[in-house]
């Protein structure tokens, strides 16, 4: 793949936190810990060595999780191991268990760390860096996860379940990745044969991304959880994180920032079985949202200890039990991501937890040929992309049109005509001055109209310069969106089994820009 790279500020599609962060703005700075470039993490390597990870326990769960993966590569079978190592460290990103792994941008996540550790590694040869996915497998909001655009057209899983999407069971999925894929893709083969949905997931992305050595961890496991028993009980108890996350996020709004995401008394649910609901106190005792489960405090206390796999952390401190039970250097995520993420620094300082390098993933856009056609015989530039559809074919039309179209002498003219009326009006009668005024925008909006009617007549002159431009921004940008961002993989890895591996290639994970990728399929 060919490659053009944008600044994200130009694009006018992302957040100002987010435009801001990239431009390292001094106000900004003390809301994240290292700005992420290659240098900064012989730092971060040194602080994070200073955390002490239960190293066992987590190589222990890994290695039990893979057990039911058909094929493991030797690659992902070294880097477990070597997370034994104090000189090993991970890069991690996270996502939720979208079926089919959802729009674009999974892989494009899992891509930047995969890239970034190889980079990390020629840097730094004394040690080892093991790009992690963490699977959202605690997450129970199905709705985000249950339907996949493949070239415009949406599937949807019809399922019924409720609680923590990773323990569903895949039935109704084998049936889908038949229509969507086929019956010999990996997809086909996870959901048939995986009893869950975290398994199905951990068997399809290591099919695709064993090779490059990407570790698959689901942290709704007991054994890690108990690494985290200190800080279920300090937020369930005495609710520290609530008040340092609205501090910060106040900061933030004061900038004129909008916050992201918003703490809780209590940032943990209690989680079963096709169950995941919020822990709220109420008169002294603890009682879990929607049911008629109630515990004492000295009960709840018992319960943290004895099955602390029983609570999940929300958004707040799902960060918190990431950093607390890996030997972590980055996270990385997308713009909304990058922006919580800063809402937390002080949380992680209270739990003496090293914050880590905040590494935004890689933004992409791919360009098949029928569409870079179609560009080229426009003469469209990178940036004329992001322009706004029916200014783009207001500007193509003005281009290749013989015909004056737009009457801004005409209106100078006028204006200045009925200026000098106005003035002879109001000297007869003050009152006529306003009347010729009222009389004057009408003229104006009567020009505005003119002109419009003579930009559509030309549009329709040249309507098959229009159908192009619908055509490219409809594959660029499906439902206004970014490509990124709606679109699924599958097509483009049917129409070419080498599209990850030049994916892989075309993406450069410290270089914080938008990526314009020329494919050949």
């Amino acid at each position: 793949m060919k490659v053009a790279c944008i600044d994200f500020s130009e694009t006018g599609l992302f957040a100002p936190i987010f435009n801001d962060f990239i431009q390292q703005k001094e106000e900004l700075k003390r809301f994240y810990h290292r700005y992420p470039n290659l240098e900064v993490f012989k730092e971060q390597i040194k602080e994070k060595s200073q955390h002490k990870i239960n190293r066992n326990v987590l190589v222990q769960v890994l290695e039990a999780q893979y057990k039911e993966v058909s094929k493991v590569e030797e690659l992902v079978k070294n880097n477990i191991e070597s997370l034994s190592d104090e000189k090993t460290f991970t890069l991690t990103t996270g996502h939720q268990l979208n079926i089919f792994t959802g729009p674009l941008y999974f892989h494009f996540k899992i891509i930047t760390v995969i890239n970034a550790c190889k980079q990390l590694k020629a840097k730094y040869p004394d040690y080892n860096f093991v790009p992690v996915y963490w699977m959202a497998s605690e997450d129970h909001d199905l709705d985000e996860i249950k339907g996949v655009q493949l070239e415009g057209k949406k599937y949807k899983w019809n399922t019924e379940q409720s609680g923590a999407v990773g323990r569903m069971k895949t039935e109704g999925l084998e049936d889908l990745a038949k229509e969507i894929s086929g019956e010999d893709s990996i997809f086909y083969k996870a959901y048939a044969e995986a009893d869950n949905l975290a398994d199905a997931v951990r068997e399809y992305v290591n099919a695709l991304y064993g090779k490059y050595g990407l570790v698959v961890l689901d942290a709704d496991n007991a054994a890690l959880k108990s690494e985290f028993k200190n800080v279920i009980q300090n937020d369930v108890l005495h609710n520290s994180a609530n008040k340092l996350v609205e501090n910060c996020s106040s900061s933030l709004d004061e900038m004129g920032y909008k916050s992201q995401t918003y703490p809780r008394e209590i940032n943990f649910f209690y989680l079963q079985d096709g169950l995941r609901e919020r822990i709220v106190k109420e008169e002294g005792k603890f009682r879990i949202l929607n049911t008629e489960i109630v515990f004492t405090e000295e009960e709840i206390k018992k319960e943290i200890e004895d099955h602390p796999e029983n609570f999940s952390p929300n958004v707040i401190l799902r960060p918190i039990y990431q950093e607390a039970i890996l030997p972590n250097l980055a996270y990385t995520g997308g713009p909304a991501e990058v922006a919580y993420w800063m809402q937390l620094k002080s949380v992680f300082e209270s739990f003496n937890i090293s914050f880590p390098i905040l590494l935004p993933r890689n933004f992409g856009m791919i360009i098949p040929n029928r569409i870079r056609h179609k560009v080229k015989k426009l003469k469209l530039q990178e940036l004329d992309l992001f322009t706004e559809r029916e200014e783009l074919k207001k500007q193509i039309t003005k281009r290749i049109s013989a015909q004056k179209l737009n009457l801004n002498d005409e209106r100078q003219q006028l204006k200045s005509l009925l200026n000098e009326i106005r003035q002879y009006a109001g000297d007869v009668d003050p009152s006529l001055s306003q009347m010729t005024e009222a009389e004057t925008e009408k003229i104006s909006n009567a020009i505005d109209k003119i002109e419009k009617k003579m930009m559509a007549a030309e549009k329709r002159k040249h309507s098959d310069k229009m159908r192009q431009i619908d055509e490219i921004k409809d594959f660029l940008f499906p439902g206004n969106g970014l490509q990124e961002r709606k679109e699924n993989f599958i097509p483009f890895y049917q129409a070419d089994d080498k599209f990850i591996k030049k994916l892989v290639k075309a993406f450069d994970p410290f270089n914080l820009q938008f990526h314009i990728m020329r494919w050949d399929g």
